[in-house]
């Protein structure tokens, strides 16, 4: 991890000093340094804050910690992560109106349960530019919707705490765009829209790996989207929730378990997410023998391409009926 950790951090902010020097005087240059900065945000994500968010970076809660704020560095928010996607995500997975990676504009839809309108048709189409634009989402708007979203639900109630988390967050973000954009901007001999487009590859790479990855873990057409019954309660345990809801991928790559922070094992995430990510391949026959033992499904595609194929088919589906079934 600490490894691992060095290298990411190393490969995102590395081109992005290089550019903020004014040294770079090559276009190309100028693309491809913002490009290698996306790869690097993308690790940072998948490989580092999302053990560190979880708990799972280090038996150490003050270094866990520490490591969290490498989400905000890269122009994310830690506090606004923690209860999406530790809370939301983590515990009403692919539960339409609870589990908030389901919760799309009215274009996209990601639910058999959700509203069904026309233009889903095509979001297998245009999905890809969509998921591309997800990180820019994130930090320029998404972020505080979501935080006042999350307030509005009761998360934060603790006293001052949505107005500190909100200044803290508007700090962070501006620190980012600082050294990321602004500096470049004044040290670099390029119009400032060359290096705004520069700037938006970055993210419409970091973006496009992290949405697909995330995504081809659930939206997918053997995995259910279950709803509570007439009193709220769901039928299923949570581990079983997590079996049924969950798909593992390209399980054999050595090379992309170690690129995406072993996130292509999604299963064994899901039911043991305080466990660190190198340890997913050496529990997966425990995880997959006692799913086997106890008669729940255990969900595997063979490799990422196979993975984002039926990802692809499951949006078809999605766009093309109003209702697919629910499991």
């Amino acid at each position: 991890m600490v490894t691992k950790t060095v290298i990411m951090l190393s490969l995102f902010f590395g081109p992005l000093i290089l550019l903020g020097t004014g040294s770079i005087t090559d276009i190309r240059l100028l693309f491809l340094l913002y490009i290698i900065s996306g790869f690097g945000m993308s690790g940072i994500g998948m490989g580092v804050m999302h053990d560190a968010i979880h708990g799972s970076y280090a038996k150490n809660i003050t270094i866990n910690t520490l490591l969290s704020y490498s989400f905000n560095l890269i122009g994310g928010n830690a506090s606004v992560w923690r209860i999406q996607h530790n809370v939301l995500h983590h515990t009403y997975t692919n539960i339409d109106h609870a589990d908030d990676d389901l919760n799309a504009p009215y274009f996209l839809r990601f639910s058999p349960n959700a509203k069904h309108y026309w233009m889903h048709q095509y979001q297998h189409i245009y999905i890809w530019f969509f998921y591309s634009l997800s990180t820019i989402s994130w930090i320029t708007t998404k972020d505080f919707v979501r935080l006042k979203r999350f307030r509005d639900m009761g998360f934060l109630n603790k006293k001052n705490e949505y107005k500190k988390t909100l200044i803290a967050m508007t700090a962070w973000k501006i620190f980012y765009y600082s050294y990321a954009l602004i500096l470049p901007m004044i040290m670099l001999p390029f119009s400032w829209y060359l290096i705004l487009l520069a700037f938006l590859c970055m993210h419409f790479v970091t973006g496009l790996l992290v949405s697909i990855v995330f995504q081809i873990a659930h939206i997918m057409p053997d995995t259910t989207f279950p709803l509570p019954d007439e009193q709220g309660m769901m039928n299923n345990n949570w581990y079983g929730h997590q079996f049924a809801t969950t798909t593992n991928f390209s399980p054999k790559s050595n090379i992309l378990f170690w690129l995406i922070g072993g996130l292509n094992y999604q299963v064994e995430h899901h039911v043991l997410p305080d466990v660190c990510h190198v340890h997913y391949k050496k529990l997966t026959k425990i995880v997959a023998d006692t799913a086997e033992e106890f008669g729940m499904p255990y969900h595997v595609k063979k490799s990422m391409l196979q993975a984002i194929i039926d990802h692809t088919k499951m949006l078809k589906q999605l766009g093309e009926k109003e209702i697919v079934g629910v499991a």
